[in-house]
């Protein structure tokens, strides 16, 4: 945990010292190597393999390898004293009060006043950690609780003990929020503080209520993962990801702190679970947990524990008529038909929902202050698409709160409260502000200044056009906002149809658009489905047709009279990039898994995407410099050839698709107000469209070049022969055609190759099956 701190700290640019313990006994390669225990390297040996290991960790807990440079290792007994030029200490050893205790007396006689020091705990009293340190390390200290793994779970619980110093919570928040991109929620010191508390209660209840109702393992995931608005790894296989040994410390952590008898027997764990920890079935780390993952013919099989019997066995389907009929719905569809649905299915998830939704009422302002940081800290933390409130709200608060009652429950006093409301709900705009309601009434949700939200603006009347699958809404100060709302952000002919909408205001009521959105990704691509049934249908001509309308849309982005900030995150691919790469800017996420994907389906980028690439390429070659292109044109080749994906917005601009005029934002919940003041930033800077360009092309010796690798390739049965047609057509185009070596085109030339490479492919049976495989597996077809 200490390396992946370490790993999230360097991929915002910080310098880190990672400090380890000195190992107690030499290794066999030590010893013949001659070292002893005198030697760095032995005494490093433990924080150089924490650093070591992020290179083999996957997903990558680094943004690039090179951010690793930025982190230096030591041990506690040499490098202590190299704490006095450090800004902020955290502690993330064992979780074990006692031995944390002991390292931060060992720490306080090297610390400064003015650094902050943390503690990375799942649970442990914060005051009782610093017990007997100094008033003045008290009042800078607190918790920094990170999810684990930091760099991909947003949220960062913050644990003030009575006497930290208010301004350094408030800067802390500040700093977190900004530098480190993360969503921060403010816990009282209570055991677990927020999103454990809540999450192993509910997952405790989970597996008492499965054990009532005689479900299996593989039930209970299929009720609880996306059907209830959760992750898909649901709970058991999220518990096998958490490590059951894991999950026990901490549930046992609420046993030995509360006082509740009733608490202490709902976070007491099942005899089972201690028998699979004795046994080392604690998960993933072992390979073995409520699930485990087998060869039988050389084939890769999943089998499902049954916690009955402790025997591995085929998993077994599991389905109901709620689950069937919430599929493929909205949310709040599936919610409701599953949640009140009196079945085998309905019936589970209504009990565990109902406990859950209790519990964490119970909970307000023992845990946390208000509602929303409950909701905040289980979206951020656990992934839930909804709070326990916001789900609340979304199937009516009176609706839930009367079926609770004739169950015989029993609501808390500042609930009942709520329900004296004429239209009770947890959650209630007013104006473009939303208000919460807690035990004190209803109070304001304040937006930090680097956030906006569409969501809010929209709910406030700030929606000014749009259809199903696209909105403009005004974000304000002169600046309009496309957003993209079809399903998966897909883009097809409304949104073009939106976009020119978008053209016209721009002309005359607004200084710039930021093209965004709060969707799950900015935007996977073009509607795929609609291309294949044209295709099957042999309509060449409105396939055609839709090819020129996405590259005059992605023109007009280009070379609009206001400047135009894209603000990516999530995947943004194929006609995804194309969009945001035609805009002025590109204001990106830290997580943004940017690339042109579509050789992958057996086509190339043909809304202006593979000019928009090589253009790039161009452009590192400084005017006036004579430096030969075809190095650039190859690295554009093999990047869309092997349809290269970015794992993070800084590899993205490592792979070419950012140029160096373009932002990379840790937060994206600060995503939206970054590109609006790029676009502000452009107007106040006296902003001008760009003029059309000629382009260098390589022409017929590069296009020979690259024909060259493909023949390789696939000489060597490194490509299918089908590999070889789309690279050969993509080749074509990134030379510019037969034309001689040198040669100046313009854009609309190299989109006219784009659009004949594209409808030769998507022509052919080939492509056609590899489109159908990609829709229907959501995998690529190498054929």
């Amino acid at each position: 945990m200490g390396a992946g701190i370490a790993a999230h700290l360097a991929n915002v640019g910080l310098r880190v010292l990672l400090m380890d313990m000195v190992p107690k006994a030499l290794t066999d390669e030590e010893q013949a190597q001659g070292l002893t225990f005198e030697d760095r390297a032995v005494r490093n040996r433990l924080a150089e393999a924490g650093k070591a290991r992020l290179l083999q960790e996957s997903p990558s807990p680094l943004y690039t390898p090179q951010a690793l440079d930025l982190i230096e290792t030591g041990n506690f007994e040499d490098d202590l004293h190299r704490l006095s030029e450090v800004d902020w200490i955290i502690e993330a050893i064992v979780e074990d009060l006692g031995a944390k205790r002991a390292l931060l007396e060992r720490v306080e006689p090297y610390w400064r006043e003015g650094t902050v020091v943390s503690t990375n705990t799942s649970g442990i009293s914060i005051a009782r950690m610093v017990e007997g340190r100094s008033p003045a390390f008290r009042r800078h200290f607190l918790g920094t609780h990170f999810f684990n793994p930091p760099r991909y779970l947003p949220l960062l619980e913050l644990i003030p003990h009575p006497e930290t110093d208010p301004k350094i919570v408030e800067d802390m928040r500040r700093f977190a929020e900004v530098k480190l991109g993360k969503g921060v929620v403010v816990a009282k010191d209570t055991p677990n503080f927020i999103a454990n508390r809540i999450g192993t209660y509910g997952l405790l209840v989970t597996y008492r209520t499965m054990e009532a109702m005689g479900l299996s393992v593989e039930a209970v995931d299929a009720i609880t993962g996306e059907a209830m608005g959760r992750p898909k790894s649901a709970t058991f296989r999220t518990l096998d990801v958490v490590g059951l040994d894991t999950f026990l410390h901490v549930a046992n952590n609420v046993v030995a702190n509360v006082s509740d008898p009733d608490e202490k027997a709902a976070f007491r764990a099942p005899d089972v679970f201690r028998t699979m920890v004795e046994r080392g079935l604690v998960g993933q780390k072992r390979g073995a947990g409520f699930y485990k993952q087998v060869r039988e013919n050389g084939e890769k099989k999943i089998l499902a524990l049954d916690l009955k019997t402790l025997e591995y066995r085929p998993r077994q389907a599991f389905s109901a008529p709620s689950l069937v009929a919430g599929q493929g719905k909205d949310l709040k569809t599936r919610l409701e038909r599953l949640l009140f649905a009196d079945d085998v299915a309905g019936r589970f998830a209504w009990e565990v929902t109902k406990k859950t939704l209790l519990y964490a009422a119970a909970k307000v302002g023992e845990i946390a202050d208000s509602p929303a940081d409950i909701d905040r800290a289980m979206k951020l933390g656990f992934g839930w698409s909804l709070g326990p409130f916001e789900l609340w709200d979304l199937l009516g608060v009176r609706r839930v709160a009367e079926r609770m009652k004739k169950e015989g429950e029993t609501l808390p006093d500042w609930v009942e409260a709520l329900l004296r409301e004429p239209e009770p709900a947890f959650y209630r705009q007013e104006g473009t502000e939303v208000v919460v309601f807690g035990r004190g009434g209803y109070a304001p949700i304040v937006l930090p200044p680097e956030a906006l939200s569409l969501k809010r603006l929209k709910a406030a009347g700030r929606t000014i056009g749009g259809n199903r699958s696209a909105s403009l809404v005004d974000l304000g100060d002169g600046v309009l906002a496309l957003e993209f709302h079809s399903k998966g952000n897909a883009l097809g002919t409304d949104i073009v149809a939106v976009a020119n909408e978008a053209f016209r205001l721009l002309d005359d009521h607004f200084d710039g658009l930021v093209v965004g959105n709060e969707g799950k990704n900015f935007s996977a691509g073009a509607n795929l489905m609609l291309m294949l049934m044209e295709a099957e249908d042999e309509n060449w001509d409105e396939i055609d047709r839709l090819v020129r309308e996405f590259q005059a849309f992605t023109l007009r982005i280009k070379y609009a009279r206001r400047p135009v900030v894209a603000a990516p995150f999530g995947m943004t691919l194929g006609g995804g990039y194309e969009v945001a790469a035609a805009a002025d800017r590109i204001v990106a996420a830290a997580e943004t898994y940017m690339g042109l994907v579509e050789t992958a389906v057996g086509l190339i980028p043909a809304g202006g995407g593979t000019k928009e690439f090589l253009l790039r390429m161009v452009e590192r070659v400084p005017e006036g410099v004579k430096l030969d292109l075809q190095p650039l044109v190859n690295h554009a080749f093999e990047t869309i050839a092997m349809a290269k994906v970015s794992t993070s917005g800084e590899d993205a601009r490592r792979l070419g698709y950012l140029r160096p005029t373009d932002a990379v934002v840790p937060n994206r919940e600060h995503l939206l107000a970054e590109a609006k003041r790029a676009v502000l930033e452009l107007v106040r800077t006296g902003y001008t469209p760009p003029a059309p360009r000629k382009i260098p092309v390589v022409g017929e010796p590069g296009y020979a070049t690259m024909r060259l690798g493909i023949y390789q390739l696939q000489n060597r049965r490194a490509i299918t022969d089908h590999d070889a047609v789309i690279a050969d057509k993509l080749a074509f185009v990134l030379a510019g055609g037969r034309v001689p070596k040198g040669t100046l085109v313009d854009e609309q030339y190299l989109l006219d190759l784009e659009r004949e490479a594209f409808l030769s492919l998507i022509g052919m049976p080939k492509t056609q099956a590899r489109m159908a495989h990609m829709l229907k597996t959501g995998k690529p077809l190498r054929n």
